[in-house]
């Protein structure tokens, strides 16, 4: 049981890394520090004062930069590849009663994947507003992303049933959102007819 409770969390605070890469580890470096979470032994120093400062740090230049128009759209492009990083390191952090093949197997399938597809739909819908409202919504998508990294980050660790649940109707609706932005760009383009 708390195998599966660990790697409920570890999913959990993966997903949280498709919103904010720096937020997830944050919030489990203060629970490990507070004794709220247990780290695998690898991953301890994650829980020492130095890497609270340090992902505190990381966390306000993230969360900052997203309200900066120009540069919200170029983070999110360097933001892919660090999620599924960050997400895969959350997750492994966490699974450390499985031998190192399994865990890290999880880990990259498991945590790196689905904060893969967490940080694509926030990447769509972060394309949407900008398309839709010349990035004066970005803003908004913004304030989003970082209240929903804190918000399912504490969940995970809190309640990581309720976590995973949140967790898995977020990957329907990103993986909806990424099927129909796919269709709609492979589809041929409709134009005026020529026919009489």
């Amino acid at each position: 049981m708390e195998l599966l409770t660990s790697l409920l969390i570890g999913l959990g605070l993966s997903a949280a890394c498709g919103f904010r890469v720096f937020v997830p580890p944050l919030v489990m470096s203060a629970a490990a520090l507070s004794g709220q979470l247990t780290l695998a032994p690898e991953f301890a120093w994650m829980g020492s004062y130095p890497a609270l400062v340090a992902f505190g740090a990381a966390t306000l230049l993230e969360v900052g930069g997203y309200y900066v128009p120009w540069l919200d759209n170029l983070l999110d492009t360097v933001a892919t590849p660090a999620a599924i990083v960050a997400g895969t390191l959350t997750t492994a952090s966490m699974v450390a009663d499985m031998g190192p093949l399994l865990s890290w197997t999880v880990a990259v399938i498991g945590g790196g994947g689905v904060a893969g597809v967490v940080q694509g739909g926030t990447v769509l819908i972060r394309g949407t507003s900008t398309a839709t409202t010349a990035g004066l919504g970005n803003s908004g998508v913004s304030t989003g992303e970082a209240v929903g990294s804190v918000a399912l980050s504490v969940l995970a660790i809190a309640a990581p049933v309720v976590g995973i649940v949140l967790v898995a109707l977020l990957l329907v609706f990103a993986i909806r959102r990424i099927l129909r932005w796919r269709r709609r760009r492979s589809s041929p383009p409709q134009g005026p007819s020529t026919e009489v």
